[in-house]
């Protein structure tokens, strides 16, 4: 393991830090090689944003009559409040950027942000989501001061902002929704429609 500390230097306890300058540069260097390497996997390992969470609801989302999206609630005893996972499986084509927009305006609507907000918001949800095809699913899982999204089993990215987190949640969650019928069939406990 290498260490960034001072050869000699103190640790916490007082001690002087111990540096394995014995071994060999080349070992040193292997270490730090292969720790490097594995770190963009990281960012692609199959992770559950629905493990430790319930079953709340589904239902799905209608815009002009079609069907754009089918959604599930996962959640603990308060469907309202993180930790939940909000999985949307998409039943048509739509661009990543069209998302991005698409949830800036109903944020917009909600009243959660100021316009320079909204656009940084924005910006950041369209560097973040995919093209999505039917059948494709993202999954959102709001957790304390963060939003975090996985495509189909992958993880994609995080935003750590808590203001965000709360908005971004808001568009399905929110008294005042766009789509009351869809927010009723979420927060039903234990349904397995849609």
């Amino acid at each position: 393991m290498l260490s960034l500390v001072a050869p000699g230097a103190p640790l916490a306890d007082g001690q002087p830090a111990k540096i394995a300058q014995n071994r060999p540069a080349s070992a040193r260097r292997r270490e730090l090689l292969l720790g490097l390497a594995g770190a963009p996997f990281a960012a692609w390992a199959t992770t559950d944003p629905t493990a430790g969470l319930q079953r709340w609801g589904s239902g799905e989302f209608r815009r002009f009559g079609f069907l754009v999206y089918a959604a599930s609630l996962w959640a603990g005893e308060d469907p309202l409040r993180p930790p939940l996972a909000l999985q949307l499986t998409y039943k048509r084509n739509i661009a990543g950027a069209a998302i991005a927009e698409a949830s800036v305006k109903e944020i917009r609507q909600l009243g959660l942000a100021d316009e320079a907000t909204l656009a940084r918001w924005g910006g950041l949800m369209a560097g973040l989501f995919p093209d999505v095809r039917p059948g494709d699913a993202i999954i959102g899982e709001y957790r304390a001061g963060s939003a975090i999204f996985h495509f189909n089993g992958r993880l994609l990215g995080r935003i750590d902002e808590a203001a965000f987190a709360r908005a971004f949640f808001a568009i399905w969650l929110d008294a005042r929704t766009s789509a009351p019928d869809l927010r009723a069939a979420l927060l039903q406990r234990g349904s397995d429609r849609g």
